[in-house]
């Protein structure tokens, strides 16, 4: 659909889920790869084998996007690798479930410090590449949760994905006289590992029979579903778009 030959992408969180859907997709497109990962090294070396059988390159960096010097090691490590950093898709994220009367303190700092310092740290990072050839895109990919109404026991969570839209915002602003566009993808109830937790399959199938009866479409979204989203962003067909927040979550009813 998009063509991103020549192009170079660093994807966190590309082990699994919507990241590793986001980063096959760029790869079909032609685009080399960092596959980051924080700790399943054989989920991202079987990402990376996919994209080099399908005559692409790739290589899978370990990464707490939290932590500064690993955030610039990986760069470092693309840069390394392919010589330059086209596209950052900020897609690392971890969600607990927590009100506001029983969140701790670890699962708070925990989650903005991924969902949201992460972000922050790599967008920084891959800026100062960026602006050196005034060129780049970075797509961050919030939640709903951070986009509309407050969600029950998602405290935490919520504030994180809301401050990645800011973010997003503020970025985009900044970055925009170095022809750099950021932009963001907000998904809405999507069948992945974060969603299912550790749900048995009776429970998770009423999460997703919940879900569906939000949605004015009847349905679940799929990583495949956000990562198209996501390729528009990446590409040049989004040349004219910065600072937005595209909501993808089969039109949730109390959204619309």
């Amino acid at each position: 659909m998009f063509d991103f030959k020549d192009k170079v992408a660093v994807v966190t969180g590309s082990s699994r889920g919507i990241g590793r859907a986001v980063a096959l997709a760029l790869a079909r497109g032609g685009c080399a790869l960092t596959i980051v990962y924080r700790k399943n090294r054989d989920k991202a070396d079987e990402v990376v084998k996919l994209i080099k059988e399908m005559g692409g390159k790739a290589i899978a960096v370990q990464c707490d996007v939290s932590k500064r010097e690993e955030v610039e090691a990986m760069f470092k490590a693309t840069i390394d690798a392919f010589g330059k950093v086209d596209i950052l898709v900020n897609s690392a994220g971890i969600a607990m479930r927590g009100s506001l009367l029983e969140t701790t303190d670890e699962v708070w700092d925990s989650q903005l410090a991924v969902n949201l310092k992460g972000v922050f740290l790599c967008s920084q990072v891959a800026a100062r590449y960026m602006v050196e050839r005034n060129y780049g895109k970075i797509v961050n990919i919030s939640s709903n949760s951070g986009f509309g109404i407050a969600m029950d026991g998602e405290t935490a969570y919520g504030v994180s994905k809301a401050g990645v839209i800011q973010l997003t915002k503020s970025s985009a602003y900044e970055l925009g006289k170095h022809n750099i566009n950021v932009n963001c993808v907000a998904p809405g109830a999507v069948d992945t590992d974060m969603l299912r937790g550790n749900r048995s399959a009776e429970e998770y199938e009423k999460v997703l029979e919940g879900r569906r009866n939000r949605s004015s479409l009847g349905i679940i979204g799929t990583p495949e579903d956000i990562a198209n989203a996501v390729l528009f962003f990446a590409s040049d067909a989004s040349r004219y778009i910065t600072g937005k927040t595209l909501l993808v979550d089969g039109g949730r009813r109390d959204f619309l």
